[in-house]
């Protein structure tokens, strides 16, 4: 006899907040704490800029004389409403899902509800966009919300790093340093400075330090040529922590502080909906549709903070 799954869950609510939780926050930027979240944000949220004048110390004197110059500015934190619509048919997942339930699954642990599997599939869709459009999306396109790099390129505040170039194992360590030497004194040394790069700008650092960089020696580091490197492991430049974001396009690098970049989305307000609605009862398919609704958007606080590395 053929298999029948049933699906009769719908989640809203708290419930529908965890699964989109998941969703968003697996996206690489944020699972690995490259950017502040701010969660509950119903409409938007502002951010504070204080700027002050350089010297705010003066003379004592008997009196008070105001010594500074404040001005205070803002930047908006407004996430945007997305959907997902997507349809499947469920005999292209029963065999998966039902292996999964008899305990031949490669994973850890499965849901145990066909539902909880096909949402699952989704999260990861999901977060797959998210951080796309962290780094690189275009409000102007559907399902995507300006990225930080869209941002920074429309931000006259921003530093632009001058002789943007492909990038190669034999240039990388040139092109980072530009990167750093375009920092701000100020935030050289902060903890959280990072500079953000993409996958093809960190592999083409690893391999300049195992050797394939003139200034390294063809030995590379500690003299383990290309094994010197343990995917995973913390990655630095003239003691700046490099961060490889998912999401960044190629030859795209940007340096900030982690406490000036910001992730905005409701999370746990009402806008957040999971439905995932079983055909068979209505027209006698065996499609599923799934159904999610949530917002979310980047934005930065200081655009002098931030150093971009494009074409």
């Amino acid at each position: 006899m053929a298999t029948t799954t049933s699906i009769t869950s719908t989640y809203a609510g708290e419930f529908a907040g965890k699964y989109i939780s998941a969703a968003l926050l697996s996206a690489n930027t944020i699972d690995k704490g490259g950017i502040e979240v701010m969660p509950n944000i119903k409409y938007k949220s502002t951010m504070k800029k204080v700027a002050t004048d350089a010297n705010v110390i003066k003379n004592a004197s008997c009196d008070f004389d105001a010594t500074a110059t404040v001005t205070l500015t803002e930047r908006l934190l407004q996430p945007e409403e997305f959907q997902v619509n997507l349809q499947f048919c469920k005999q292209d997942f029963q065999s998966d899902w039902e292996a999964a339930q008899m305990g031949y699954s490669a994973f850890d642990k499965m849901p145990p509800k066909f539902s909880d599997f096909i949402i699952g599939h989704v999260a990861g869709l999901v977060a797959e966009k998210t951080e796309q459009n962290i780094w690189q999306g275009v409000n102007a396109t559907a399902g995507e919300f300006d990225g930080l790099v869209t941002l920074a390129l429309a931000d006259a505040d921003v530093v632009d790093v001058a002789g943007h170039a492909a990038v190669t194992a034999a240039n990388v360590i040139d092109k980072l340093g530009s990167i750093v030497d375009a920092v701000p004194s100020a935030l050289y040394n902060k903890e959280d400075l990072h500079i953000y790069v993409s996958q093809n700008i960190a592999r083409a650092y690893v391999r300049a330090l195992g050797g394939f960089a003139t200034s390294i020696g063809s030995n590379g580091v500690n003299a383990q040529g290309t094994q010197w490197y343990n995917a995973g492991g913390q990655l630095s430049f003239d003691g700046v922590k490099i961060f490889v974001a998912n999401g960044l396009a190629d030859d795209t690098a940007m340096a900030a502080q982690k406490s000036n970049l910001y992730f905005g989305t409701g999370l746990l307000n009402d806008m957040n909906e999971v439905k995932v609605l079983d055909m068979a009862d209505l027209d006698g398919s065996q499609n599923v549709r799934v159904i999610m609704r949530y917002t979310s958007a980047v934005n930065y606080g200081i655009g002098s903070d931030v150093v971009l590395y494009h074409a």
